[in-house]
C-alpha cells in the first residue's frame, strides 16, 4: 500500500490496462505529447507510441463517435473529453449510440469503451467548464456512469471500466486530481455498481458523491462532537446505483442526507430521495435533506465560485435539520 494522487492512480490504471491488453488505446484532445489538459495521461504516448496514444481534432462529436465505432470492431478505446461540460456536444453519440446500440443490434455486438471527462468546479472555470453533468445520464440505459472520490477507487474503477463490455462515462473531479490517498499494490479492481460504506454510523445516513465525500467525512467528525453518529455511503457513481446498500443504511438510521456538487434539480440525489420515499418512507424519522450547489450558473470569479460550493457547515446543518 502506498499513497499517490488521484491523477497518478488514473495514469497507473491506463498504463496497466494498455500493457495487459493491446486492444486498449487512448485518444482525445492533447492527450499525447501534452499529457492532457490536467497532465493525467503524461508519459503514456512516449511509452506506447502514436498508434495507441494520439491526439484528436477539437471535436467532441468525433471523439465520442470514433470511440463507438472502434469499440464495435473489437478494440477498447479510452476517449478523453477535456471537460465533462462538453459531453453535450456529443450527446447523440453518447446517449443514443454508445448507450443503446448493443440493445438495438440484438446483442450481436458490444460497445466496450470508456469516456473520461474531468468534472466539477475548480479555479473559476465559469459556466461551461465547471459543471457536474452526471445527473443528465441517470436515464442512459445501457451505460455506466462512475464517479470516484479517492485514488484507490479511481484506479480500481477505471480498470474495471476498461475491461467491461458496456460503455462507461468516467467522471473525474478536477479538485481531486492532486488529492493523495492509499492505493493497494499489485492488481487492484473495484467492482462496478457496488457502493462503499466510508463510515459506519447509527443515527443518520449521508450519501455523498465525488469531491463531497471528503467534506462529508469532515462534517461527520464535527457531528460526532454533537453526539450524532453518521454513516457515510459513497455510491461511486450514478449508474448502476447500489440502492440495496443505501436502503439498508436508511432502515438502520431512519434519516437521510444527500450531498453532491450538482444542483438539486436533476441531480443524483433526487433519484435516491424518490426511491427512499417510495420504498422506505415508513422508517424515516425526519425529512430527507439535500446539500447541493445553487440552481444557477457557475461564475467565473473564484471568490464567487467558493460561495457556490457546499461546505462542511452546510452538511452539518442539513444533518441537524433531519432531527425535527
Amino acid at each position: 500500500m502506498r499513497e499517490i494522487t488521484m491523477a497518478q492512480a488514473i495514469n497507473e490504471a491506463l498504463d496497466e490496462e494498455m500493457a495487459r491488453d493491446e486492444n486498449v488505446f487512448l485518444f482525445g484532445e492533447d492527450v499525447a505529447g501534452f499529457g492532457g489538459v490536467f497532465g493525467v495521461t503524461k508519459g503514456l504516448h512516449d511509452k506506447y507510441g502514436k498508434k495507441r496514444v494520439f491526439d484528436s481534432p477539437l471535436s467532441e462529436t468525433l471523439i465520442a463517435g470514433a470511440a463507438v465505432g472502434a469499440a464495435m470492431t473489437g478494440t477498447r478505446p479510452v476517449a478523453e473529453l477535456q471537460y465533462s461540460d462538453f459531453v453535450g456536444i456529443a450527446m447523440d453519440e453518447v446517449y443514443n449510440k454508445a448507450a443503446k446500440w448493443r440493445y438495438m443490434h440484438g446483442g450481436k455486438l458490444s460497445v466496450p469503451m470508456v469516456i473520461r471527462a474531468p468534472e466539477g468546479a475548480k479555479g473559476g472555470g465559469g459556466a461551461e467548464h465547471s459543471q457536474s453533468p452526471g445527473g443528465l445520464f441517470q436515464s442512459a440505459f445501457g451505460m455506466y456512469v462512475l464517479m470516484p472520490s479517492n485514488p484507490a477507487d479511481a484506479k480500481g474503477l477505471l480498470k474495471s471500466a476498461i475491461r467491461d463490455e458496456n460503455p462507461v462515462l468516467f467522471l473525474e473531479h478536477k479538485a481531486l486530481y492532486n488529492r493523495r490517498g492509499p492505493v493497494p499494490d499489485g492488481e487492484h479492481l473495484v467492482p462496478i455498481g457496488r457502493a462503499a460504506t466510508v463510515r459506519s454510523g447509527s443515527d443518520v445516513t449521508v450519501v455523498a458523491w465525488g469531491s463531497l465525500v471528503g467534506r462529508a467525512v469532515a462534517a461527520s467528525e464535527q457531528l460526532a462532537g454533537d453526539g450524532i453518529d453518521v454513516e457515510i455511503i459513497d455510491p461511486r457513481g450514478i449508474r448502476p446505483l447500489d440502492l440495496d446498500t443505501i436502503l439498508a443504511s436508511v432502515e438502520r438510521t431512519g434519516r437521510l442526507v444527500l450531498v453532491h456538487e450538482a444542483p438539486g434539480p436533476g441531480g443524483p440525489g433526487a433519484e435516491v430521495a424518490a426511491v427512499v420515499a417510495e420504498r422506505a418512507i415508513d422508517v424515516l424519522e425526519g425529512p430527507i435533506a439535500r446539500v447541493t450547489t445553487p440552481d444557477t450558473y457557475f461564475p467565473q470569479s473564484v471568490h464567487l465560485e467558493r460561495m457556490m460550493l457546499p461546505t462542511n457547515d452546510d452538511i452539518v446543518a442539513a444533518v441537524h435539520s433531519t432531527f425535527v
